[in-house]
């Protein structure tokens, strides 16, 4: 029979700490002093690559980290309702997948870009998006995408297979969860490769293995796949 998992100790928060920096190291140390710093620089910093090099995650680890800190930040994609407004008590603004902003949605980014670094009360906020294209390149109005490029600029790259391997590796040992290396080769070779997918599988497999009270291995993989 069945347990029903609870959510305690799955799927832990995001954190700078936990993002293994491999080629993106640039980019990974200048959000860490960044969003460590009360006093962070208002010059908007834009992260841009393509699927899997892990654009959100560090966007999320920067809203985490921002949060314990008790700063309040604005989030801005594509879900958002175009017509929420600007907070000024917000400290930083924060945009995900920019090149998918509809025009009223870039609208709103455009809206709360101009408040952020040039607000009325002369107190600018910090900016910090992502998208994943360089800004020259994004789909946009012309007037968000140069203000997108303004600022300091990173190319983040996917993951090599080692790299792949050690951040699952990390990322079940966060769970205290026993990822095998048979199970690691079988994920691997079988599902997309890219970092979300990977996190959302890992997922997955966590809480159904605390589900049938089973280790992971891969007849509990298949398993799964088969029930779902």
């Amino acid at each position: 029979m069945k347990q029903i998992a609870l959510d305690i100790g799955l799927a832990p928060a995001p954190t700078l700490d936990g993002f293994l920096a491999g080629r993106n190291q640039a980019a990974v140390q200048h959000l860490g002093l960044w969003c460590a710093s009360p006093a962070r620089s208002p010059v908007p910093i834009y992260l841009w690559g393509e699927a899997g090099s892990g654009k959100t995650h560090l966007l999320h680890a920067a809203r985490h980290a921002l949060q314990a800190q008790g700063a309040p930040v604005g989030w801005l994609d594509a879900s958002t309702p175009a017509a929420t407004e600007f907070d000024p008590a917000w400290q930083v603004v924060l945009m995900d997948d920019v090149q998918l902003l509809d025009t009223a949605r870039q609208h709103l980014a455009f809206n709360w870009f101009v408040n952020a670094v040039s607000p009325a009360d002369g107190r600018p906020r910090g900016v910090l998006a992502a998208g994943s294209l360089p800004p020259a390149d994004l789909p946009l109005r012309e007037d968000l995408r140069s203000r997108l490029g303004w600022g300091h600029v990173f190319e983040l790259h996917v993951p090599t297979e080692a790299e792949r391997r050690a951040v699952l590796r990390q990322a079940a040992d966060a769970r205290g969860v026993f990822l095998g290396d048979e199970v690691m080769d079988y994920v691997l070779t079988r599902f997309s490769r890219d970092l979300g997918s990977l996190m959302q599988l890992l997922d997955r497999l966590d809480r159904y293995a605390l589900q049938t009270q089973r280790a992971i291995t891969i007849p509990l993989v298949k398993a799964m796949l088969q029930e779902k």
